[in-house]
Formats: C-alpha cells, structure tokens, sequence
C-alpha cells in the first residue's frame, strides 16, 4: 500500500495527516494513539506502524478536541500554598505517582497564602478547564463547581472530600511518649495562624497536655508567624524562648523542619538533644533520620495521603454520580529515634 508524501517540516500533523500517511482509516488511527481497549483488536505489526509513524512525525494529540468528545480534560488543578522541603515534597510524590499512572496530566500552582493569588489560581486552572481541584494545605475556594479534594482540609463545604490526620491520636502518641520519659515541662510549638492544621492539631496538643498533668505556661508556648517552611521557621522563635528560660526538658515541635531549627538553637545554647533537652517533631520528612540527632517525630502517612487525594479525585471526576465521603482519617505513627531521652533532672535546677 503506498503512502501519501510527508507531511511539511512546518505542517501541523494531526490525526487525519496521519491516517493519510499510512493509509489506513480515521479510526484505526485514533484508537491505536489514543491507546483505547478498542486498539486491542488491531493487529500488532499495525499498531507499531502507527505508533512509529506518530513518533517519525512528531505527532501530538489535540486535547481540547478530546476532552470536547469525552468531556474530560484529563487534567487536574492542584493549589499549594509552597513548594518545600519536607510536607509538600511527600505529598507531591504520592500525587504525581497517581496521576501519571491514571494518564492524568496536572497544573501546580503555589498561592503562597497571597489573598490575590487564592483568589485568582482557582479561576486560571478552571479556566484551562481542569476536571478537578487538589488542594494541599489551601483554603476552599467559593463558588466552585467541579469535584474537590482536600488534604489536610478540615472546612465542612458540600461537594468537598477532606483527608486528614487524626490530630488527637498524635498528640496522644507524642505526649504520652514524653511523659513515659518523664517530661513534664515541656515547651509547646503552635504552626502558623493560616497553615489549614494548626488550630485542629493545637486544640488536641492543649486537651492531651491537660490529661497527662503536664505543665503548661506561657512562657513556653511558642507562636510561628513566619511564612516559611525553612529552618529558620524554628530556629529564631526557640532563641527568643532561651533568652527568658531554659526550665523545660521537652520540646515539641510544630513539624520536622521547625524541629531542626530548633535543635540548632538549643546547639548554639550549648544546650544538648537529647541530654538537657528532648525534642519531638511532625510529619516523617525525608531528612529526618539523617539528622545528629535523628529525630523522633510523629509521622503523618504523607506520601499515601497525596495517593489517596489524587485516587479520589479522579473517582469523583469518572462517577460523578457515585457515592464519596466527606471525610479521610489517617492514622499518624510515633516513630523514636535519637533525639528524645529520659528526663535526667529536675526543671527546677534550670536557669
């Protein structure tokens, strides 16, 4: 069967420039670089002529035509407030796992907690008409009318799935852990006013504290208002807490990144982890038993997290009519590691 001629250097092959190419019907070719069940029935010399030829020829699909015909855009928004070391890079992996291997293609945009940008994002990716929303640690956005999916979301909005943490079992987890080691006074870490967790997760610190009869007191409660996710997000707020007391033998961080800020201040108070001071952190980040020391933190399932929230999204997307619930509890694991020890004096003989 002969072929037609080749396409121009500057033509735009599409997919009947193809099927004219090769000889072969509109529909052959479709099915085969669609990658349909239906290309199954094609013989396999036929495929790989198609394919070839595609390749040869640098053919790329037109999605906005697909997605006309399937009414699906084979896309997904995903809102972060940044892209970081630590949570976000966990999350993300889980994400990214699941969509390539769904062939879903997605837009990432950070808001960076800029009221403009919340404001704004939501708008651009439906404008590129995503068939869904992912959002990691961001805010609901109003008035939006495809599928949602929320990790560590906690607004009860109609038409959202929020996946998150069970914040009291890891306050159990990690008090519990310091108490069994003797800590009473502990200094206390609450995470940014808008990072989406921080009220749940310090609400349930406060209650767990109370039960176990631990100490609390102002002068060791430490508030981040630093819109970072460096180091330096614990570093500077623990060096103000060692200039008016070192009387505490615990410290328990907001997250892992916080907690190795705050292990360099305590190092540079002359202050050793875990022998005067023991320190817990949040999240299992990849550095985290890399650490000297490494560090005993609660782990949240990021990674799965991330998986779970792309998985169902796309559900909601492909049966938009079944079922789906509205809340996701992970369960958190306490993970010891270098980094806490038995409370080996009392508080009071700290200056």
């Amino acid at each position: 069967m002969s072929r037609k001629k080749v396409p121009e250097k500057n033509e735009r092959v599409t997919l009947r420039t193809l099927a004219n190419h090769l000889g072969l019907s509109l529909t052959t070719v479709s099915v085969v670089v669609s990658d349909s069940p239906a290309a199954q029935a094609i013989p396999l010399a036929t495929r790989k002529r198609i394919l070839a030829a595609a390749s040869d020829l640098h053919y790329r699909p037109n999605y906005f035509a697909r997605s006309l015909r399937k009414k699906h855009s084979m896309s997904v928004g995903v809102l972060v407030s940044e892209m970081s070391e630590g949570y976000f890079t966990l999350v993300m992996n889980g994400v990214e796992e699941y969509l390539m291997a769904a062939k879903y293609f997605y837009f990432l945009a950070s808001h960076f907690w800029q009221p403009s940008l919340l404001e704004k994002y939501p708008k651009m990716l439906l404008e590129r008409s995503v068939d869904g929303l992912l959002l990691v640690n961001t805010p609901t956005p109003p008035l939006v009318h495809v599928p949602i999916v929320s990790i560590s979301g906690h607004e009860a909005v109609p038409g959202v799935t929020n996946i998150q943490l069970d914040h009291k079992q890891a306050a159990r987890l990690a008090l519990k852990h310091l108490a069994d080691l003797g800590h009473r006074r502990i200094a206390f870490m609450k995470g940014q006013e808008q990072t989406v967790d921080t009220d749940y997760r310090w609400r349930e610190i406060m209650k767990t504290a109370r039960a176990c009869g631990m100490e609390l007191h102002e002068e060791l409660l430490i508030r981040l208002t630093e819109n970072s996710w460096s180091a330096a997000l614990g570093y500077g707020p623990v060096k103000a807490l060692l200039s008016r007391t070192r009387n505490f033998t615990a410290l328990f961080a907001f997250n892992d990144i916080s907690a190795v800020g705050a292990i360099r201040a305590l190092h540079e108070a002359g202050l050793r982890v875990p022998d005067d001071v023991s320190v817990i952190g949040f999240d299992d980040v990849l550095s985290a038993p890399f650490g000297i020391p490494s560090l005993t933190t609660i782990r949240q399932p990021l990674r799965e997290m991330g998986q779970l929230g792309a998985e169902f999204l796309l559900n909601r997307i492909n049966y938009p009519k079944a079922p789906y619930p509205q809340q996701v509890v992970m369960q958190p694991e306490l993970v010891v590691r270098e980094s806490t020890a038995r409370a080996r004096f009392p508080s009071r003989t700290r200056g």
